[in-house]
C-alpha cells in the first residue's frame, strides 16, 4: 500500500532491466541510462541478472516491446528465477496488465521504482505524507492491476452504493485519501512557511544537483556538520538546514532532494512544497558530479526542474565535485579521428566551462577536501554581495567567526 515500501526492498530478489531505443538515442545513452536504472534497483535492494534492449521507433502500445524481445524475455524469466521486471520508463495500467499476464513476474516501471525508493527514504512527517500522495496519484489509473479491496479500511455497511463495483468503490476511496492528504500537506506546509518567515531577511544558499553527486558531503564541509551521505540515489530527502556564521555574517544553507532523469511528475508536484527551499533562496550551490560520463545531461536535467521549480534565474555556483574521481585517455597523436569526451584532460575540462559557463564554477573534491576553501571564499563573496545590498548600514568584518545552529 502507499506510505510503506514494497517488496522490492528484499536483497534476494532478482530482476531484470527493459528498455527500448528509439531514434534519438544512440547505444552509449541507452547504456548509461540503464546503468542508472541499475543503480535504483540497487538503492531498493535488487540484484540486476541481465539487461534487454531494443530498438524501434516508439514504444508497443500494449507491450512495452516487440513480440521477439517478449518471447525472449519470457523464456529467460523462467529459466532463471526472475521475479521482477523493470522497465525504464513509466507504463500505463493495461501495460503492465498485459505484460504480467505472459512474463510470468511482477512487472515494476521506473516512477513505481522511484516512488519505492522515496517511500524507504522518507523521514518527517512531510516527506512521508509528500511520498503517500506521489504514491495514490500513480496508483489511481492503475486499479484494474492493483485492486485491493480498499473499501474495507473504511468499515462494511453502506459503504458500497446500488450497484457499485469493487473497483469504482476503491476508486473513490483512493479520491478520498488523496484529499485528506492534500489537507494535511496544506498544514504542514503552512508550518514550515511560518518557519521560513521567522527567519527574516537572513541570506539563504541552497544545494542543488543530481541525485548521488555529492551535495550532502559538501553541505557537512561547509557547515562542518553531520549530514547523513551514502552512495545510494536519494540518500537525501528531507530538507536539512543549518545556520552558519562567516566573517560575522549569518546565513542559511539548506540540502533538498536530488533531482534525476524522468522524476515523476506527480513526485515533483508533491514535493514543491520541501522545494520552497530552493525557490526561495538567494544563491544555487549546483554540485555537479564531474566524473561521471555524461554529467552535462545531468545538468540539463537540474537546470530543467528548476525552470519548472521557477528557480533558474537565480545567482548561481557552479560546483564541480569528484575531481579526484575524473579519469581520461590521452589521445594518440596520430589519431585523426575526433576527440571524445574520454579524451578531455581535467584542465582543459576546465577551461572550457569556465570559458563558456554565464556561473562562476569551482572544482572540488568533497571527499579529498581539494579546493574546499576556494570554494568557502567564492560563496563567501556572494553571500556578502546580498548580504550588504540587503543591509547597506553593516561594514564587513575582519575577524573570521563560524558557528552552525540547525533549523527545523
Amino acid at each position: 500500500m502507499p506510505h510503506q515500501p514494497t517488496d522490492l526492498g528484499v536483497p534476494q530478489e532478482r530482476v531484470i532491466l527493459i528498455s527500448v531505443s528509439t531514434r534519438q538515442q544512440d547505444v552509449d545513452q541507452v547504456n548509461e541510462y540503464l546503468d542508472e536504472l541499475a543503480f535504483l534497483a540497487l538503492t531498493a535492494g535488487a540484484v540486476t541478472i541481465r539487461r534487454f534492449t531494443q530498438k524501434m521507433d516508439h514504444p508497443d502500445s500494449k507491450t512495452f516491446v516487440g513480440k521477439g524481445k517478449l518471447e525472449e524475455i519470457i523464456e529467460f524469466v523462467k529459466a532463471n528465477n526472475i521475479q521482477i521486471a523493470i522497465f525504464d520508463d513509466e507504463l500505463s495500467g493495461s501495460q503492465i496488465r498485459n505484460i504480467e499476464k505472459v512474463i510470468g513476474c511482477r512487472v515494476v516501471d521506473r516512477t513505481n521504482l522511484i516512488l519505492d525508493i522515496f517511500a524507504k527514504r522518507a523521514r518527517s512527517a512531510q516527506s512521508r505524507t509528500q511520498v503517500e500522495l506521489a504514491q495514490y496519484k500513480y496508483l489511481l489509473p492503475r486499479l484494474t492491476r492493483l485492486w485491493t479491496h480498499l473499501e474495507k479500511q473504511r468499515g462494511g455497511i453502506g459503504v458500497r452504493g446500488p450497484g457499485e463495483s469493487e473497483i469504482e468503490t476503491d476508486r473513490r476511496v483512493i479520491r478520498e485519501k488523496l484529499s485528506r492528504l492534500k489537507e494535511k500537506l496544506k498544514e504542514i506546509d503552512k508550518q514550515s512557511a511560518t518557519q521560513r518567515k521567522q527567519r527574516g531577511d537572513i541570506v539563504r544558499v541552497a544545494l542543488v544537483g543530481y541525485t548521488n553527486v555529492g551535495k550532502s558531503t559538501v553541505m557537512n564541509l561547509l557547515s562542518k556538520s553531520d549530514v547523513f551521505a551514502e552512495n545510494k540515489l536519494f540518500a537525501t530527502l528531507d530538507t536539512t538546514v543549518r545556520k552558519i556564521v562567516w566573517d560575522q555574517i549569518p546565513f542559511l544553507l539548506s540540502d533538498t532532494v536530488g533531482f534525476i532523469r524522468k522524476l515523476p511528475h506527480d513526485l515533483i508536484e508533491s514535493f514543491k512544497s520541501t522545494l520552497d527551499e530552493v525557490r526561495e533562496a538567494d544563491i544555487l550551490l549546483h554540485v555537479v558530479d564531474i566524473s561521471h560520463i555524461n554529467f552535462e545531461d545531468q545538468i540539463k536535467v537540474v537546470q530543467s526542474t528548476l525552470q519548472e521549480l521557477g528557480a533558474h534565474d537565480k545567482a548561481t555556483l557552479m560546483v564541480f565535485n569528484k575531481i579526484d574521481a575524473y579519469h581520461y585517455v590521452e589521445k594518440d597523436p596520430f589519431d585523426l579521428t575526433p576527440a571524445t569526451r574520454e579524451n578531455v584532460s581535467l584542465d582543459e575540462l576546465k577551461k572550457s566551462w569556465v570559458a563558456k559557463e554565464n556561473y562562476p564554477c569551482i572544482f572540488i573534491s568533497a571527499t579529498e577536501k581539494n579546493n574546499i576553501e576556494e570554494l568557502r571564499a567564492a560563496l563567501s563573496g556572494l553571500i556578502k554581495q546580498v548580504h550588504f545590498i540587503r543591509y547597506p548600514h553593516n561594514l564587513p568584518a575582519s575577524e573570521d567567526a563560524q558557528s552552525n545552529e540547525e533549523i527545523n
